[in-house]
């Protein structure tokens, strides 16, 4: 395969699991910010979503002061934000385009509707329908595109490549999700207990994992095992374990003579995953644990763009 068509085919898938990922994060955080709170805690969580895309820069030459609806609108709607809803399914449509025939027709489709729908709704229309509304679109839209990958196209090259994309990103954001919260949500108090509860809830809700949760431990939810689910939980979709066997396996059915690094780098991340302790994880500081993975995490997208991505020659 061109290197430049899978490049198109990994940031396609990308772009399109990172706005759903970001649908996610937006819609626990505006679920949580209807928790009674004070003003400057519920603020905290906005800013924490703009320290989590290290877009603290950017925002600030925007806006003075960081709330519920300048965060919103920012990382929703915003066309001068690279990292928004609105930006990253613009992006996955620009990238399905340039490998139009790679892509079955389905496939073309749902992915090209998408932005064009995406593209009429401005921060207004979407606010006045309900943000946790719009959030669900976007999800729905992520997954019927990952439907019709998975149910249409021929599982290739251009298969594999798009499941790495989709595979990487998840991990990264699962990771980004839980190191955000993890923390916050800790409980200070018998009296915030009922609090917790329903903030443990949605965070869950926003990783589809409250159900998963329940049929796994079948009592109450703990920061211990929410992270254990999230972290080592082989059959749970957006866990990072369940994301790194994929990458391992999708790597090992693309390699080529420059990819052995690479690989070797996400078998040994996977291993520290399937064969972890969650005590073990806590002991040395999850926040620790989670920067350590996310840069590793940053290492193997980075070794794919060199093995596969970049063209020989640009790479000399």
């Amino acid at each position: 395969m061109l290197s430049r068509t899978a490049d198109h085919l990994f940031w396609m898938s990308r772009y399109i699991e990172r706005a759903e990922n970001l649908a996610r994060l937006l819609d626990v955080t505006w679920q949580m910010s209807l928790v009674p709170q004070s003003e400057e805690a519920a603020n905290q969580s906005w800013a924490g979503i703009i320290a989590l895309n290290s877009l603290e820069e950017t925002y600030a030459a925007k806006y003075s002061t960081v709330n519920g609806e300048n965060v919103l609108r920012f990382m929703v709607s915003d066309p001068d934000n690279f990292s928004s809803i609105h930006s990253c399914l613009r992006l996955a449509r620009e990238n399905a385009h340039a490998v139009r025939g790679t892509l079955t027709t389905e496939m073309w489709e749902t992915m090209n509707s998408t932005w064009l729908e995406a593209r009429e709704k401005s921060f207004e229309q979407i606010v006045n329908a309900g943000i946790g509304d719009y959030c669900e679109w976007v999800k729905m839209r992520s997954s019927l595109s990952r439907g019709t990958t998975l149910g249409t196209l021929l599982q290739d090259e251009a298969f594999h490549f798009i499941r790495l994309g989709t595979l990487l990103e998840r991990a990264d954001n699962t990771a980004r999700i839980l190191d955000v919260k993890y923390h916050v949500l800790r409980p200070h108090g018998e009296e915030e207990e009922a609090t917790d509860f329903y903030q443990w809830g949605a965070l869950l809700r926003s990783v589809s994992g409250f159900e998963v949760y329940r049929k796994v431990y079948r009592d109450v939810i703990t920061p211990e095992r929410v992270a254990e689910l999230l972290i080592l939980n082989s059959d749970m979709p957006r866990s990072l374990r369940f994301c790194l066997s994929g990458v391992v396996k999708n790597l090992e059915l693309v390699a080529n003579s420059h990819s052995g690094e690479t690989t070797r780098q996400a078998g040994q991340l996977y291993s520290q995953l399937r064969y972890g302790r969650i005590d073990d994880l806590l002991e040395g500081g999850l926040h620790e644990w989670l920067t350590d993975f996310m840069d590793r995490i940053y290492l193997i997208g980075d070794g794919i763009s060199k093995d596969f991505l970049v063209p020989m020659a640009e790479a000399a």
